[in-house]
């Protein structure tokens, strides 16, 4: 069987159950076997990495876009231009890390690639999330990259801490397609969803409390068992994933509120382990990082159009809220960035000006906010 239609026949149920004790001592093993294979690497031409994430592959593009291009062309690249090769060990779906794991186990070095969403570091990685803190803004992911990386060239800090405090460089960013609201009802109020339970995962649970719901922290894996039990009525998601994990069936109504695509996840690279490559074949893991990045906004952005057309033919109900609705919203959380910032700049961060940054930003590639969020 090819490998690509083996991985396919990894099913997102076996993944999720797959982090068991015996897969984690099993890789645990292979870490200590490739380290000490790393000792002769300067003799070497075949190096072994192992890339993990909490996410699967398939109903996630950041992780996907690992699997399916990062990978076979680093691979490609490297048989193709130096005397070497690469071979990678894939583990995705929590297999080996799970979602609050995977920066920890880059900087140990059990995993040498982490495929990374900021939003489960809310604390080493608060301030990576700063797109969370300024909801509403562009839809178009290309757009939201865009800004996400020119608040990265900006403020160095943000680059500089995975090495300088977790032994890991941060070789690329992507992102989630735009979010929106899924409910076990119809809506088209915010004075609806007032004191209506709402489950979300990470630092865009604040939006709901803007809106007067009640947010429950949860798991996506959680998502559908809980909705159809009634134990929230609601799914903060993006329409790739709503759809991936079929949550409009539980909660067939899919209002489109617009709280914009969110550049908030990452692949980093644990340091020891890049530098134990020879020179060429860092180039290339530079040089296919640069191109993952560059496609993420394309990426999501088609993700976000299947994602719609999908939940459509699957039988879900998708309104549009009105654009009325979503300015008064985005207006209820005047100080929520600001809010943030403090609390960045309390934690010994460059809150304030990553914030003003990131809202300039996005302003300087033509999105208008439906509210013009102050800062300073």
């Amino acid at each position: 069987m090819e490998e690509a239609q083996m991985k396919k026949t990894y099913k997102l149920d076996d993944q999720f159950r797959a982090g068991s004790r015996f897969q984690k001592f099993a890789f645990g093993m292979l870490a200590a076997s490739a380290a000490i294979g790393w000792a002769g690497a300067s003799l070497a031409d075949s190096f072994t990495l192992r890339v993990g994430a909490g996410h699967p592959d398939g109903a996630t593009a950041y992780v996907s876009e690992m699997a399916d291009f990062f990978v076979p062309e680093v691979k490609k690249r490297v048989a193709e231009r130096t005397d070497h090769t690469v071979n990678f060990v894939e583990a995705y779906g929590g297999t080996v890390a799970g979602l609050t794991e995977t920066l920890e186990f880059v900087e140990s070095g059990l995993l040498d690639i982490g495929v990374i969403c900021f939003c489960f570091e809310p604390s080493k990685l608060f301030l990576h999330n700063f797109p969370y803190y300024a909801p509403f803004g562009p839809g178009d992911a290309v757009q939201e990259m865009r800004a996400v990386r020119a608040v990265y060239d900006a403020n160095p800090w943000l680059t500089e801490v995975f090495e300088t405090d977790y032994n890991q460089k941060l070789l690329a960013l992507h992102g989630w397609d735009t979010y929106h609201l899924g409910t076990t009802f119809e809506w088209d109020s915010v004075d609806d969803l007032k004191g209506i339970k709402i489950g979300g995962a990470g630092p865009n649970l604040p939006w709901l409390e803007f809106s007067g719901a009640v947010p429950v922290q949860s798991e996506l894996r959680d998502g559908y068992m809980s909705m159809k039990t009634g134990v929230y009525e609601g799914w903060l998601m993006f329409p790739s994933s709503y759809l991936g994990f079929k949550l409009y069936e539980p909660a067939k109504y899919y209002t489109l509120v617009g709280f914009g695509a969110m550049g908030v996840n990452g692949v980093t690279m644990n340091l020891d382990a890049l530098k134990r490559l020879p020179e060429e074949v860092q180039e290339i893991i530079s040089e296919v990082s640069k191109e993952y990045e560059e496609r993420a906004g394309t990426v999501l952005n088609k993700r976000q159009a299947e994602g719609i057309n999908g939940l459509k033919e699957g039988g879900a109900v998708v309104n549009e809220l009105d654009p009325q609705v979503q300015k008064d919203w985005a207006r209820a959380m005047a100080e929520f960035p600001k809010r943030q910032a403090d609390d960045a700049n309390g934690r010994g961060m460059p809150g304030t000006a990553v914030m003003t940054s990131y809202i300039q930003a996005v302003r300087d590639s033509g999105f208008e906010w439906p509210y013009e969020y102050e800062v300073e």
